[in-house]
C-alpha cells in the first residue's frame, strides 16, 4: 500500500470517491435536504424526500450486508458513542432552523459552490469555523458541561437494530437488512417517484457514496497500520478540517474528511457542466448574506451538538440504524419547518 500512497492519501482518495457520487446525485438529480423539505411542505411534493428513503434504505441494507461478512465493525463511530436525546433534539432543531436561513445545509453549500455560486463559499467558510468554534474552540467547554459525549463502553450498542437483536435473539445483520428493505419499499411505494427513475437512481447512487466510505475506510483500518478511523461521510467539522488543511497542509496529513468535501465539489462541478448549469452568482443583498452567515453559524454548532448533519446523521449514522439518526433527523426537519415558515410568514405580506 505504502509503494503507492500512504494510508492518509488512500482514506482522502476512498472521500474522494464516495464525496463525488453526492456531489454528482446534487446537481444531476437534484437531491437537497432542504429542498425535498420544502418540496413536501409548500410544494405537495414528496418525490425528493422519498429519494432521501432510497438513499437510506440502500445505505442502510449495505451498511448491515458489510456488517453480516465482516468487512465492517459491528460499532463504528456513530454506534460508538453513547446515545444523547437532548443533544439530538437540540442540535437537530439548531441546525434545522440554521439550514432555512441560510437556503441549503454544508452539504448543499459545497454542491451549490461547485456549481458556480460564490454566496455558498461564504456559508462554507462560516459553518466550517463556527463548527471548530464549538468543537474544540471556546465554547467547547459550554458544549461539554450541556451535551457530553461519552463512549457507550459494554453493553448493545445504541443501535436499532443491535437492540432488536439482543432482545429477540435473531442476527443484527438480518434485523438491519430487513429494515433497510422496509425503509426502501415505503420510499418506492410512491407513483409519482416511480414516474422519475432518476430519483431512484441518484438516491441510490448517494446510498452507494455512502457504502463506500464505510467500507473502503474500514479495510483501511483492517489492513494498515495508521490506526485510520472508520467512518462515512458528514459535512459539518470536515468542513472545518478541509479549511484547516488547505492552510496547513505541509503539517498535516490527508484525511477522509478533505477528500470527501473535495470530492462533492468536484461531482457538482462536474454535474453542472453535464447540465450546462454552471454560472456565477453572488450575493446582491447584504440583509440576505448576513441571514446567510448567520444560519450557517447555527448549523456549525448544531451539527457539533448532535454529531452529525443531515448527511451525517440523516445517512451515515442512519446507515447504521443509530439511535440517534432518526430523532436528529426528525428534529432537523422541525427546525427547518419552523424556519421556513418564518421566512415566508416574515417577508411575503399576507393576503
Amino acid at each position: 500500500m505504502d509503494f503507492l500512497m500512504t494510508e492518509h492519501q488512500l482514506v482522502a482518495l476512498i472521500g474522494l470517491l464516495g464525496g463525488i457520487c453526492l456531489g454528482l446525485a446534487a446537481r444531476m438529480g437534484r437531491f437537497c435536504s432542504l429542498g425535498a423539505i420544502e418540496d413536501a411542505l409548500y410544494g405537495g411534493s414528496t418525490v425528493r424526500l422519498r429519494s432521501w428513503g432510497v438513499a437510506i434504505g440502500v445505505a442502510i441494507i449495505g451498511a448491515f450486508a458489510l456488517m453480516g461478512a465482516g468487512l465492517l465493525p459491528e460499532a463504528p463511530y456513530h454506534l460508538a458513542l453513547r446515545w444523547n436525546p437532548w443533544a439530538s433534539i437540540a442540535g437537530g432543531l439548531v441546525f434545522g432552523y440554521g439550514m432555512a436561513l441560510s437556503g441549503m445545509c454544508g452539504f448543499g453549500a459545497i454542491a451549490r459552490l461547485g456549481g458556480g455560486d460564490l454566496r455558498s463559499f461564504v456559508i462554507v467558510l462560516a459553518m466550517g469555523v463556527s463548527t471548530f468554534i464549538v468543537l474544540s474552540g471556546p465554547l467547547a467547554p459550554l458544549r461539554v458541561a450541556l451535551f457530553p459525549q461519552e463512549l457507550a463502553t459494554g453493553g448493545v450498542p445504541p443501535g436499532i437494530a443491535h437492540r432488536l437483536a439482543a432482545l429477540s435473539g435473531v442476527p443484527v445483520t438480518g434485523i438491519g437488512i430487513a429494515i433497510g428493505a422496509a425503509v426502501l419499499a415505503v420510499a418506492l411505494a410512491h407513483r409519482p417517484l416511480l414516474r422519475r427513475p432518476s430519483a431512484i437512481i441518484w438516491g441510490a447512487v448517494v446510498g452507494l457514496g455512502v457504502l463506500i466510505g464505510w467500507a473502503g475506510t474500514a479495510w483501511v483500518a483492517r489492513t494498515g497500520f495508521e490506526g485510520v478511523p472508520v467512518m462515512s461521510h458528514s459535512f459539518a467539522a470536515p468542513l472545518g478540517e478541509s479549511i484547516l488543511w488547505w492552510m496547513t497542509g505541509s503539517g498535516r496529513p490527508l484525511s477522509f474528511a478533505v477528500g470527501s468535501v473535495a470530492g462533492v465539489w468536484l461531482g457538482a462541478f462536474a454535474g453542472s457542466l453535464i447540465k450546462g448549469h454552471f454560472r456565477w452568482e453572488a450575493c446582491e443583498d447584504p440583509r440576505e448574506l448576513r441571514r446567510q452567515i448567520l444560519g450557517a453559524g447555527l448549523m456549525g454548532g448544531g451539527a457539533v451538538v448532535a454529531v452529525g448533519c443531515t448527511v451525517g446523521q440523516g445517512l451515515s449514522a442512519f446507515s447504521l440504524l443509530a439511535f440517534s439518526a432518526p430523532v436528529t433527523v426528525a428534529a432537523i426537519f422541525a427546525g427547518a419547518a419552523f424556519g421556513l415558515r418564518q421566512l415566508i410568514v416574515g417577508f411575503q405580506p399576507a393576503e
